[in-house]
């Protein structure tokens, strides 16, 4: 059957392409990032004061000298890539819950912007002397983390009743 446009009251929706930025929300995002960075701080933290403090003071070395090693051992390089990838989910869930819709790309944008911050800080000299492997490896991870928190965000946000239902669209319901 075909599209009579005589029968039909509403005209069809017309295709309009949509932009990368269209239904972007900037401020979730920024909240995203500002949550990973302290999630990752708070993270490693607590990592290195349960688990790697107790084991390094029992072996009695220089708690200076010994955590500058720690963490540029493999072993503290894998660790720090984990708890940074961790942190940045919780960064992507906070944007992706926060800005209601397209929480994935809420997500990675989270992502992409811990990234930005990750190449300042490293060109500042904050982060100190990390390996180039483990640089490239942790801004690869940084965007899927980002979309995997938003993912969380939108399936939180499914199950608890908040999200939208497949069969809601833009037109109302027949009568």
């Amino acid at each position: 059957m075909q599209y009579d446009p005589r029968h039909s009251t509403t005209p069809p929706s017309p295709i309009e392409p949509t932009g990368f930025f269209t239904g972007i929300k900037f401020r979730p995002i920024i909240g995203g990032v500002i949550v990973d960075t302290i999630a990752s701080i708070a993270l490693t933290t607590l990592y290195y004061s349960f688990f790697i403090a107790k084991e390094l003071a029992a072996q009695g070395d220089a708690a200076e000298d010994a955590l500058s090693q720690y963490w540029s051992s493999s072993e503290g390089l894998m660790a720090s890539l984990l708890l940074g990838s961790l942190g940045t989910v919780i960064g992507g869930f906070y944007a992706g819950y926060k800005a209601g819709t397209l929480e994935m790309k809420h997500g990675a944008l989270v992502g992409i912007g811990s990234i930005i911050l990750g190449l300042f800080m490293q060109s500042a000299d904050m982060l100190g002397e990390a390996p180039e492997w483990f640089m490239a490896l942790s801004f690869a991870a940084a965007v899927p983390a980002g979309a995997l928190g938003g993912f969380f965000a939108e399936m939180f946000k499914g199950a608890i009743g908040g999200g939208r239902s497949p069969a809601s669209g833009s037109r109302p319901a027949p009568r």
